[in-house]
């Protein structure tokens, strides 16, 4: 994946080059609003991670100057700025996601390639059934989920939800979704009760080599742990 910065941090520059270059992220950056569109249209990236807070012309400006030039990229917005109002804004100018600083750098990750996917219409299939993630593998005969040679204990509820995020390791699903699987047309069950269930899965992960997490306003994800 291709992905163009705007940030003029020479410290969040140097540090997101060289993490998400090792996850095979091809990152260039643009430290100047003004110079930004022109890197734009050069670079033709997958994807633009975007602040707001630029010298010589502001994020919001410089995206909507794209838009209006046609660049359909999705753009995930990086600011300090936590209020509600300026996320409405940076969606409603033109931004497909919005994160707020400071952030994790596995959700700043999960979120760019979550956006390449639904910009590429890809990933949109479901897999043929679970797949491996860290040392964890679901036997087809059993309907069990192992650790290496043995059965991983887990409730109904617990197997339910792992068997769902294994079904597209590194996608996340949503609580919607995984209540719907989790729950099946238990009605009085509130949505809060995912969390419940994540909560105890995640700590029978510990040790697996594959790790939930909670990513926020997109649900949850399991990943191999680096």
């Amino acid at each position: 994946m291709k992905l163009l910065l705007v940030e003029d941090d020479p410290t969040m520059q140097t540090t997101l080059q060289r993490t998400l270059g090792r996850r095979r992220i091809d990152v260039r950056v643009c430290g100047d609003g003004a110079q930004a569109l022109a890197h734009w249209q050069a670079l033709e990236p997958d994807v633009v991670a975007l602040d707001l807070n630029l010298p010589n012309l502001d994020g919001l400006q410089v995206l909507a100057q794209a838009r209006a030039a046609g660049l359909r990229t999705p753009v995930l917005l990086l600011t300090a700025r936590g209020t509600v109002g300026d996320r409405i804004v940076g969606l409603n100018a033109g931004a497909d996601d919005y994160l707020p600083k400071p952030f994790d750098l596995d959700e700043l990750e999960a979120r760019l390639r979550a956006l390449r996917r639904r910009h590429q219409g890809a990933g949109a299939e479901p897999a043929d059934g679970p797949q491996p993630v860290g040392g964890l593998r679901y036997e087809m005969q059993s309907g069990a989920i192992y650790h290496r040679a043995e059965v991983l204990e887990l409730t109904p509820r617990e197997l339910a939800l792992l068997k769902a995020l294994m079904m597209n390791p590194g996608h996340a699903v949503t609580k919607e979704r995984l209540f719907e699987l989790v729950f099946p047309g238990e009605i009085d069950v509130q949505y809060e009760a995912v969390e419940v269930v994540v909560y105890r899965l995640r700590k029978k992960l510990a040790g697996t080599g594959a790790a939930l997490m909670t990513l926020r306003g997109l649900g949850y994800l399991l990943r191999e742990e680096p």
